[in-house]
């Protein structure tokens, strides 16, 4: 029977990374908000890997902290070790990954959300989302409670009609054995959702002690630690080391040998898995000439013995499971303490989503995270993030905040979601944004931080220490494009050793950081001038004058697209009695519906010429 449980403005269903970062924001600025998990032990954990960042995540992290979002704060505050990635290529790649302690980080985040102002923490499973009128009105859960609602974001991650696979054995579930939502997937269909079924796995976690690491390529942490959060400003240390060790062709036969028991090629899985994370049965078969693949052996806390394979994720049988990990080097008498497994689950077409992350046909219905389509902790904490912000300006009658792709990447996943569709999870990768020397993770703050304080999650109190940073960088800028060095002895020293050219005359000191083989540190012994500053203002000095004519350009593509994007095309719009458009651009924008010119191009299958009878079209 049910029964009235009260009202609010914003209902978050899940709790995993997107729910956490949805029900801070749209609580933090003042909507009344209500937060629902299957069980509050599993708040913001992590079913995979337990570290936070990576190439382009670690971008996506800094974004969420620069607009005034908690995954970054939580992962400096938990983690084991950081490390940046990429540091042999350019800045425009360098990523920050951090080994995160898993339980900490869970009991971190629940913590932040317990004590939130204005929000209620509630476990309890969501069985249906009532509308009328193509409108949100209420949530209902399993026990009968009816929360009247303003709006509700869906963020479900793998739990919606989850079923774990294990070679033959398949069962009902969702991650980590706890109990799957089955009962929502019905409901939102009712409502006009269109789902579809993805496929993600994880390995096993295996004891420590049961791994001999003698002889394992040991992997340090950074040192100095480079902050996730642009708000952590004391030194952090690396508590723990990973290890790695590899795969070999004994590892392969037996994975081949049983290829036929994988749920996967034996046609038992019908959701369709992530691309760039694949199991290793997928990739022994996909790459039968490689003659071994590098697994992580990571840390999964300070306070358990379970550690985490990195690049081993199976459907195997559990037998099969414990025979081909005994053939790696460090394993060979290891004890696994969590199978691996395959997990399918139910999830939406985000094509049916605007970029402020609600549903075009159901007002007030937001989806975020797994839920549409993604894939990772840091993917699904920026979308979030947005639809967070966006579920509470709408209960507000505020207009509702959209990133464009050349503003970050967190606007890049959207734009690409909502407009490009995915065909299996999406995973954020530099080679995802065209602008990726503008997007670098270094000055996320620089560009978005505006936003986060503009819409009411950045303090005046950070807000005015951003500020005093950006001054600080702007006039040391200032000062080395007008400061020069004359020729000594010493000068042409340094130039030699590094590789460089000497100069006669003196030079800007500006124009010599713009000299690849020399920083900005490698001059300050004749910079006389030279004022205090952070390690990270001395880093965006650097990269500001060396990479300066290279962002001018991606700057000068940036403010074409944004006048693209500034053309809207109308909601009403009839695709169909526009003369001059072909057929397959006619299907394609009549489905995708876009916003303005910039996305219809960047449609598959919207042709420049059929951009050209749009542009007219809005002329006339």
């Amino acid at each position: 029977m049910d029964y009235f449980a009260g009202s609010y403005d914003v209902a978050v269903v899940g709790a995993g990374h997107a729910g956490v970062e949805a029900a801070l924001a749209a609580a933090r600025l003042g909507a009344k908000t209500v937060i629902f998990t299957i069980s509050l032990d599993g708040i913001a954990n992590m079913p995979c890997n337990p570290s936070i960042g990576g190439t382009a995540k670690g971008h996506l992290v800094r974004e969420i902290d620069a607009l005034g979002g908690e995954m970054g704060k939580a992962a400096d505050a938990t983690f084991l070790q950081s490390r940046m990635l990429n540091l042999g290529k350019g800045p425009a790649v360098h990523s920050l990954r951090v080994q995160s302690d898993r339980a900490k980080y869970h009991l971190h985040m629940k913590k932040i959300l317990e004590n939130q102002p204005g929000l209620d923490v509630k476990q309890a499973e969501i069985v249906e989302v009532r509308t009328e009128n193509g409108e949100v009105k209420s949530v209902v859960t399993a026990l009968g409670a009816v929360y009247e609602v303003k709006t509700a974001i869906i963020c479900t991650g793998t739990y919606l009609k989850g079923k774990i696979f294990v070679g033959e054995c398949a069962y009902e579930s969702g991650p980590d054995g706890t109990h799957a939502a089955n009962r929502l997937s019905e409901s939102l269909r009712k409502a006009g959702v269109e789902l579809r079924r993805f496929k993600t796995g994880t390995p096993a976690r295996v004891h420590k002690d049961s791994i001999d690491f003698t002889g394992l390529e040991i992997q340090e942490g950074d040192d100095p630690v480079v902050p996730l959060s642009f708000e952590t400003t004391e030194e952090l240390k690396n508590k723990m080391v990973c290890h790695i060790t590899y795969t070999n062709e004994r590892t392969h036969e037996i994975i081949r040998q049983n290829i036929g028991r994988s749920p996967l090629y034996g046609g038992k899985i019908e959701g369709i898995g992530p691309r760039y994370c694949p199991s290793i049965e997928d990739k022994v078969m996909r790459f039968p000439d490689k003659q071994r693949h590098q697994i992580f052996i990571e840390p999964m806390g300070e306070d358990t013995n379970e550690m985490y394979l990195q690049g081993m994720s199976s459907s195997l049988p559990e037998e099969v499971q414990i025979a081909f990990y005994k053939t790696i080097k460090g394993l060979e008498n290891v004890k696994m303490m969590r199978n691996a497994y395959a997990i399918e689950y139910d999830c939406c077409d985000p094509l049916q989503l605007n970029a402020t992350l609600e549903f075009r046909e159901i007002s007030g219905l937001y989806g975020a995270g797994q839920f549409n389509g993604t894939s990772g902790y840091e993917e699904a904490a920026g979308q979030g993030l947005i639809a967070g912000i966006n579920a509470s300006r709408k209960v507000f009658g505020k207009e509702q905040i959209i990133l464009p792709r050349e503003s970050s990447y967190i606007g890049t996943l959207i734009d690409d979601l909502v407009v490009k569709g995915c065909l299996d999870p999406y995973r954020m990768m530099t080679s995802r944004s065209e602008y990726r020397l503008h997007l670098r993770q270094d000055n996320a703050d620089l560009r978005l931080m505006h936003i986060g304080y503009e819409v009411g999650l950045i303090n005046e109190e950070r807000w005015n220490r951003f500020l005093d940073k950006k001054a600080r960088v702007e006039q040391e800028i200032a000062r080395l494009e007008s400061t020069g060095i004359a020729p000594s002895a010493e000068l042409s020293k340094l130039l030699e050793e590094k590789g460089t050219a000497a100069v006669a005359n003196g030079a800007l000191l500006a124009d010599l950081i713009r000299r690849p083989q020399i920083t900005y540190e490698d001059i300050a012994v004749f910079d006389t001038e030279r004022p205090e500053l952070t390690r990270a203002e001395k880093e965006q000095v650097e990269i500001q004058i060396k990479y300066s004519g290279y962002i001018s350009k991606q700057l000068a593509q940036i403010k074409e697209q944004k006048r693209l994007s500034e053309k809207k095309l109308p909601k009403e719009i009839n695709y169909k009695e526009i003369t001059g458009l072909r057929l397959e651009a006619i299907e394609k924008l009549e489905k995708v519906r876009p916003e303005n010119i910039g996305q219809a191009s960047r449609i598959s299958g919207v042709s420049p010429a059929d951009i050209d009878v749009l542009l007219i079209y809005l002329r006339d």
